[in-house]
């Protein structure tokens, strides 16, 4: 029987093919899946411990575990919102910079091969048709 793929089914299928992708590549700099979404959420400057949930999808439990393990490693620190002294917001280090721009690159890398044999013109309807779906999903990973 042949395989239809239908736009749902060929959605979900690139959904986990980019995950296993953020993933291996995670891996590779050292980084979990958590803590690379949270760095390259930040990678623009620093957010509050509530905006900085709103984005990564996590309770403020679940993210306050996150930022304390990458405040260990040097990644992010913590300071104290000016406007608001009750308020926290988190920060790269030098460290955590270098760690997402690492993990950038070999992404960006690794998914751009995934259309380098496509012609010149089927990869730009491609990327048309990805700026239509994500147009209203906030940015959180730069080309």
């Amino acid at each position: 029987m042949k395989e239809t793929l239908g736009a749902a089914s060929g959605l979900v299928r690139l959904t986990f093919l980019v995950q296993n992708l953020y993933s291996e590549v995670g891996r590779g700099c050292d980084l979990t899946v958590a803590q690379a979404q949270m760095l390259c959420t930040l990678s623009d400057g620093s957010l509050g411990m509530a905006e900085l949930s709103g984005s990564l999808g996590l309770e403020r439990s679940s993210l306050t575990g996150l930022v304390d393990r990458a405040e260990q490693r040097g990644l992010v620190v913590r300071e104290t919102d000016p406007r608001d002294r009750r308020a926290v917001n988190v920060e790269l280090t030098p460290a955590g910079t270098e760690a997402v721009h690492r993990f950038h690159d070999e992404l960006t890398r690794r998914l751009d091969a995934l259309l380098a044999d496509f012609p010149p013109t089927e990869r730009e309807r491609f990327t048309r048709s990805l700026r239509r779906i994500v147009a209203d999903v906030p940015a959180v990973f730069a080309d």
